[in-house]
């Protein structure tokens, strides 16, 4: 049995507290982990409010994690004591459905959210089952890495998903947490990208970011001069748009991919779709495979977010700031319980 300090909300949308959290003996499939880097996610903020419906209380979020190995169960494979890995939104699966066997872990009917019924990395500890916790590279810089678990591969994944290629076009809509690593992955893969803002005050930004093209999102007239441009279109908003205007904007075969979690129903006209080939996807963060790949893809093209630090024991400030949109781009939390404990 091994106690821990966590921040836990205690029901849907309160305030965070320092508590104490029992884990039970190490499963033998088990990683222990002590946290040192943890970002924030607007999935975090939608499990503490409760609002998809599935939050079970008390609750303890954070799946952005980045930390070192303090304990190995005794079936684990591949990873040592005092390694640094990550642990991102999934931290099991079942291992022997169809999903698992033929490398789509993340698909599995089965699987167990790092934040849904277990404790995540808002604590001192957090422990996965060993394929799901991944090596870092050393090119990568611990501090910044824990938001490509998360955001990184849920933008990269709609890349290998669709099998893009250097020279296609790849479109960005919304440019914050996910959207800027998404240019980033886009950009390095070789694909000419185009950026869909609705503040106009950011192009130069969102250029250096490495976007080929920026547009105003609102201006009827640019979505419609893009007609029949682009080969993949990567919604990384939460709010409804004008669909059919997106999807005219798409080539031949083009795929419009949402990854952005839009509650209401997304209206798609039949004949969008059938003229050109088109279609409509969408991907829940990514495998342990791809998660492997894409962490070695960015550190080979220095891919990093955008981030703001906070001390963890200021986590309701940071959660607040995330909260306010103020974000540039991802918050990162750094571990400080020994100070709070001490």
């Amino acid at each position: 049995m091994t106690v821990i300090s966590a921040y836990t909300a205690e029901q849907a949308g309160a305030d965070l507290t320092l508590s104490q959290i029992t884990f039970g003996p190490l499963k033998p499939y088990e990683v222990e982990i002590k946290v040192e880097y943890c970002g924030i996610c607007h999935s975090d903020l939608s499990m503490i409010d409760n609002e998809w419906g599935a939050s079970q209380y008390p609750l303890v979020a954070g799946h952005e994690i980045i930390g070192r190995i303090v304990a190995l169960g005794d079936s684990t494979r591949g990873l040592q004591i005092g390694q640094r890995v990550g642990v991102g939104w999934t931290a099991e699966s079942c291992q022997h459905c169809d999903q698992c066997i033929s490398g789509h872990q993340n698909l599995c009917g089965e699987a167990v959210s790092t934040i849904g019924q277990h404790y995540g990395g808002f604590a001192e500890r957090v422990r996965a089952s060993w394929e799901w916790v991944i090596p870092l590279p050393d090119q990568l810089d611990p501090a910044t890495a824990g938001p490509l678990l998360c955001g990184g591969i849920t933008v990269f994944n709609p890349l290998i998903q669709h099998g893009i290629l250097p020279y296609q076009r790849v479109g960005v809509i919304g440019i914050g947490g996910l959207g800027h690593l998404a240019i980033g992955f886009a950009h390095a893969w070789g694909c000419h990208v185009t950026a869909f803002s609705s503040d106009p005050s950011k192009a130069d930004a969102i250029r250096a970011m490495g976007a080929d093209a920026v547009v105003d999102s609102r201006d009827d007239r640019a979505l419609q001069a893009l007609t029949g441009q682009l080969d993949l279109l990567i919604v990384c908003v939460n709010v409804p748009l004008n669909w059919d205007a997106y999807l005219r904007t798409l080539a031949p075969q083009g795929r419009l991919h949402m990854v952005g979690a839009v509650l209401q129903p997304i209206p798609v006209p039949a004949f969008s779709l059938i003229s050109g080939q088109k279609s409509v996807a969408g991907s829940p963060t990514g495998s342990p495979s791809g998660l492997r790949y894409m962490m070695r893809f960015a550190a080979q093209h220095q891919i990093a977010p955008t981030v703001q630090y906070f001390p963890m024991s200021q986590i309701n400030d940071a959660l607040k700031h995330v909260r306010e949109g103020k974000a540039r781009y991802r918050v990162v939390l750094q571990a400080d319980f020994d100070q709070v404990n001490a």
